[in-house]
């Protein structure tokens, strides 16, 4: 007879290394809760599938930081705001740039797609908001008001309206067929993050670093309730799709809101740090939030979150008699009237009005959009996901919901793998098909080669490899015995401190004997000295300063850099891997086509020493390149982000062949 399994309301799905550099922005796809579009310092737009471990597309075009993203209604267009003030959308579909959206003049805070119309919505930190058409490549009109950075943006559901929130600690309501302001709402006494409308009353949430979230009647344009006892900011705020209640994301939990009156219906703890975005899907909420490079994913079993009918957790009035929350589709207040059609353009004076906001395309952004490009890391899941129209069938997978584990499951077991080890864990066994679900705990568990050292070391990591802090202390015999003398626990702890020191102190005088010479030098020389100390280190902290400038590379570089490029291609380490790629690419478009030229061009008459001697270096390069060829294809067939490196290189070098 099966025993029942209790499972968990809410747990950890997965943990992804996003990005090289630090991820800046996330956002779900609301319309399947599958999708997951990360944004970063390194320009690049990543797609993600939620719960797969690889990269299906990225996105390059921008050429500063992703400040801001968000997905259409139905995942087929995606928008992205840059540091510069920049905006794109692609098309996912056809993995193209559509459109480029000059206007801003700083960051791009906030974005939002209109439910029906091909139009976008902009909030910036220059305290304008936009409303752009994608089709005509345009500003349609430029909202003004707000003092401060605009941090939220949101259309109601029937396209009529557009909400804003911003940091000077008010929400505003903007009429978008006349062109002006509605409304603001005072109330907030910090920043406000994010608003939201209710999916079918006149009904609108704000959430603010005030630490509160205050909803809105928009009839009466007046306050309905408000809700104080939080201790950390509100981060993020999502209606249940029938409106029964409000979900808002705070640090590390998840509460559950009614607002006539105010009260909590339950609280979720998920150690999901600060929550930047949620999407429900299958009766399950779906929070993802970022640190550094890595991005995480986390689930909610909503079958298991009261949203009403049961004991509110504080926040109601002992004087105040507990009322049923109204029945969805009864509500008291009005509801949208959502058109079956695109939203009515705006009238004439306002267009009248806008004129001279329009921008009429360039040149220059047209280059832009040939510079943008989609790079599909994984053909299969972004065919499956993407070009769905491609075959006919008449039963189209649906969207599973994740399961749930076990509820007295041990967490170091799900602790025991971070995301890196799987990916090297599924490259290393391609043909092999995946688990039930039941089994995932048991590869988590059996996964626990965190003894052995894994291929690849991750450049990003918060606990060091192969290593446990229970290595360093005695083992218990007895459980009673749990005491430690604080000597005899120093002394364990301290058994390889002193050879640490010692190679940090190496590393460290190694440096400054390199900085010495280049700053009585040049770069040739502090280059000579990196290679002469032989240690891999040292060169990659030199190269890392290299790479920001590329008018230091010189001919005479690359002849002492490219054999040690070829050592750190082939390391273990990933940031070794990730330094090396990026000088090799800088030698191959700043100086391939000089070498390939030189080698190409014919004899020249009577001595030339300068010419010869250029030859020689170039006919070294070129030797040095084969052989760093023949690396770069062994690793090109790797998944993920060093696949997709080592396959640019590839087609940099196909010249060599």
């Amino acid at each position: 007879m099966a025993v029942a399994v209790t499972t968990k309301t809410a747990w950890k799905l997965q943990e992804i290394m996003a990005h090289s550099s630090n991820v800046s922005s996330v956002v779900l796809g609301k319309g399947s809760g599958r999708m997951l579009a990360t944004g970063g310092d390194d320009c690049r737009v990543n797609i993600w599938s939620v719960s797969k471990p690889n990269c299906i597309m990225s996105l390059t075009g921008h050429t500063t930081p992703i400040e801001s993203l968000q997905v259409n209604p139905n995942e087929k267009l995606i928008v992205a705001g840059s540091r510069s003030g920049s905006i794109r959308v692609w098309d996912l579909e056809a993995a193209k740039v559509l459109r480029t959206l000059p206007g801003h003049k700083a960051n791009i805070c906030s974005l939002h797609f209109h439910p029906f119309g091909s139009f976008v919505a902009s909030g910036s930190l220059d305290t304008n908001i936009k409303l752009w058409d994608v089709r005509r490549k345009g500003c349609i009109f430029t909202f003004k008001g707000h003092t401060e950075a605009v941090r939220c943006l949101r259309f109601s559901p029937d396209g009529k309206w557009v909400a804003s929130a911003a940091d000077d600690h008010t929400v505003k309501l903007w009429d978008l067929t006349a062109g002006k302001l509605m409304f603001e709402f005072t109330g907030h006494t910090g920043p406000v993050n994010v608003v939201e409308f209710h999916p079918n009353e006149y009904l609108l949430a704000s959430g603010s670093s005030d630490r509160t979230v205050r909803f809105w009647d928009l009839e009466k344009f007046q306050v309905v309730s408000c809700i104080e006892e939080e201790a950390t900011p509100v981060r993020c705020v999502l209606f249940n799709p029938d409106g029964c209640c409000l979900y808002s994301g705070f640090q590390d939990s998840l509460r559950v809101y009614g607002w006539e009156p105010e009260r909590c219906f339950d609280v979720v703890l998920v150690n999901w740090g600060k929550v930047a975005d949620l999407s429900i899907s299958n009766n399950q909420l779906i929070g993802v939030s970022f640190a550094q490079s890595t991005v995480s994913s986390f689930v909610v079993d909503l079958n298991r979150v009261p949203k009403s009918d049961s004991v509110p957790h504080g926040l109601i009035r002992d004087d105040q008699p507990l009322v049923p929350p109204t029945p969805t589709g009864s509500s008291l207040r009005r509801i949208y009237d959502r058109p079956s059609t695109s939203c009515s353009k705006p009238q004439s004076r306002v267009k009248h009005n806008s004129e001279s906001e329009r921008h009429s395309p360039s040149s220059e952004d047209d280059r832009d959009e040939k510079e943008s490009k989609a790079e599909i890391q994984n053909q299969e899941d972004y065919k499956e996901i993407f070009q769905p129209k491609n075959a006919i069938c008449r039963t189209p997978p649906r969207n599973e919901p994740f399961p749930a584990p076990p509820e007295d499951e041990p967490g170091t077991a799900k602790e025991a793998v971070k995301p890196s080890q799987a990916v090297d864990v599924q490259t290393s066994l391609p043909k092999q098909e995946l688990p039930d679900p039941d089994q995932r705990p048991l590869i988590a568990s059996s996964t626990s080669l965190s003894r052995t050292e894994p291929s690849v070391i991750p450049a990003a990591r918060n606990e060091p490899i192969g290593l446990k802090a229970s290595d360093f202390l005695p083992a218990v015999k007895n459980q009673s015995q749990t005491e430690l003398v604080d000597e005899e626990a120093m002394s364990q702890i301290r058994k390889g401190h002193e050879t640490m020191c010692v190679v940090l102190t190496s590393r460290h005088k190694n440096l400054d004997a390199v900085r010495a010479v280049w700053s009585t030098s040049d770069i040739k020389n502090s280059l000579d000295s990196a290679v002469a100390i032989n240690d891999l280190s040292v060169v990659v902290d030199l190269l890392n300063i290299v790479n920001q400038k590329a008018s230091l590379w010189k001919l005479d570089l690359c002849t002492i850099v490219l054999p040690q490029i070829e050592k750190l291609l082939q390391s273990k380490y990933e940031s070794y891997v990730q330094t090396g790629c990026t000088s090799l690419k800088l030698i191959l478009q700043r100086f391939l086509p000089l070498i390939t030229d030189i080698l190409a061009a014919p004899p020249s008459v009577g001595v030339d020493i300068s010419r010869e001697e250029r030859l020689h270096k170039c006919k070294l390069c070129y030797k040095q390149l084969k052989n760093i060829s023949n690396v770069v294809k062994n690793k090109s067939g790797l998944s993920g982000r060093h696949g997709s490196a080592f396959r640019e290189l590839l087609l940099l070098m196909a010249v060599l062949d």
